[in-house]
């Protein structure tokens, strides 16, 4: 008979000797847990009596929270913030430079910007005319001219942007956040992506992967290409019409005692323990995400902030009020995805052709919203401690696209790009990284996506190589092997 077998049998009264030769991998085990938590080698997710309980850093973080403002298709850096004069002194000639060798689609002459650039902030942040309200926010931004990947297509820059790997299923950076820290708000997801498109890695650029599911990204909005409209968006199967409040609060508590019951025969179970909080999640929003969602408590005031009062800007502008207000009730991440199709071109910010007319129309519906939201989170405190992020999966080329429509288009650029950060001790109207004359490669402080994906974890206080998830035979985690934190961002 089994040492197990005699445990059960109740005419069995082991001696203090045989408990602890039954139990010494159990004590062993607790010892040895005690050690590595006090050495902060176990991981948070595992010693946290709740899947989404608020959990602590590993270092006094700068911010709580991050708001990713996802402009989906690849914005033109050399046409919004990196001006470039001799680009623009060399339109239409041969590039001088050598060109990578992997292209998306054939590439023609150097091609001038169709904008006038201008300082603007007590910096004197160049950005393009195209920004009619940004500038009066520009002392808060902290661009970053040096992004640079590889890969050209968009399907592989969106998940490795979202996820660290553009080859690989892996689980996207709000995801890593959520393992990571929690929650300090039970009654909404940790994770809330706004519209996302359902194109180039569709929901596993908001996925969980291997993490437990109860950290996945919670869309609002039904993902679509392009973007569906806010306005009326619900979370899904948000309303029970069928059952009490009471009634499923009882089904609930008779649903959990059974997987409880489970658990104690099979042991632990990450699914199983996902999905009974996610099932607890979701009742408690049934009376939180309908408050979170009502506009109409906003001021007039606000709303036009916003631009919501405008056709052009309304829809944009409800997402980023939508963000600001998921902020408020400490959501930890928070995606808002632009991806608007045109008339003419139904390819988001991915103008191969028409850059003029489409980069006009994007930046219309973005620029009053974007602005409103930084002056929002500034008037409101929430910018000391909310990490506003700006950008696309890459670039655009500084040469046109060849083709019928070889002079008015570019095409897909990883080599050298902008984003901008606002917030949470950021350097505010400060330039970070530079390309070159052309602004085709990143020549100082080049920020890969992993060391971006390092410098977000380390504004929320974690050290990337510390967040970890066993999986299949080895530790993973969102940089991957690599990573370097951009020190210089913050002040």
């Amino acid at each position: 008979m089994t040492s197990l077998d005699r445990s059960r049998s109740p005419r069995w009264h082991p001696s203090r000797r045989q408990l602890l030769e039954s139990w010494c991998v159990g004590f062993g085990g607790v010892a040895l847990a005690g050690l590595l938590h006090r050495q902060g080698l176990v991981r948070a997710q595992e010693t946290a009596t709740h899947p989404l309980a608020p959990r602590k850093p590993h270092f006094r973080p700068r911010a709580k929270r991050i708001i990713f403002l996802f402009m989906h298709g690849g914005p033109s850096h050399i046409d919004l913030f990196d001006p470039k004069p001799q680009l623009q002194r060399s339109d239409g000639q041969q590039p001088s430079f050598p060109r990578t060798r992997v292209t998306f689609a054939k590439r023609g002459n150097l091609l001038a910007s169709p904008w006038k650039f201008r300082p603007v902030g007590k910096n004197g942040i160049p950005m393009s005319e195209l920004w009619k309200h940004l500038p009066e926010v520009a002392d808060e931004l902290c661009m970053i001219h040096s992004l640079c990947d590889q890969n050209v297509a968009h399907g592989g820059a969106c998940m490795k942007l979202s996820t660290g790997s553009d080859s690989l299923l892996r689980p996207s950076m709000g995801s890593w956040m959520s393992y990571g820290l929690g929650t300090e708000n039970q009654n909404l997801p940790s994770f809330i992506t706004i519209c996302p498109t359902s194109l180039h890695g569709g929901v596993d650029n908001f996925g969980t992967a291997f993490l437990p599911s109860i950290h996945q990204g919670v869309p609002l909005g039904t993902p679509g290409y392009p973007n569906s409209l806010i306005k009326d968006a619900s979370f899904e199967f948000l309303e029970n019409r069928f059952r009490s409040p009471t009634a499923q609060r009882a089904q609930l508590t008779y649903l959990k005692q059974l997987n409880r019951r489970f658990l104690q025969t099979t042991g632990p179970n990450s699914d199983l323990e996902a999905r009974i909080a996610s099932f607890e999640m979701a009742f408690r929003m049934q009376q939180a995400a309908p408050e979170a969602l009502d506009l109409s408590r906003e001021s007039e005031a606000t709303q036009s902030l916003y631009g919501i009062d405008d056709p052009q800007t309304r829809n944009f502008g409800q997402m980023c009020l939508l963000a600001r207000r998921f902020a408020q009730r400490d959501v930890r991440f928070i995606q808002v995805s632009h991806a608007h199709s045109l008339p003419f071109n139904n390819e988001q910010w991915d103008q191969h052709s028409h850059i003029k007319r489409g980069h006009e129309i994007n930046v219309g519906q973005i620029d009053k919203p974007i602005t409103g939201l930084i002056k929002d989170l500034k008037q409101t405190g929430l910018l000391e401690d909310t990490l506003v992020l700006w950008g696309g999966e890459f670039g655009r080329t500084p040469t046109a696209q060849q083709g019928k429509l070889a002079t008015i288009g570019r095409d897909h650029h990883p080599d050298g790009f902008t984003m901008w950060m606002a917030g949470a001790g950021t350097k505010g109207g400060y330039r970070y990284g530079k390309t070159d004359e052309f602004g085709y490669y990143a020549v100082e402080d080049r920020m890969t996506i992993h060391d971006l994906h390092a410098t977000l974890l380390h504004a929320m206080g974690i050290d990337h190589q510390r967040l970890t998830y066993h999986y299949a035979g080895r530790e993973f985690r969102l940089t991957d092997v690599h990573g370097q934190v951009a020190d210089k961002l913050f002040v």
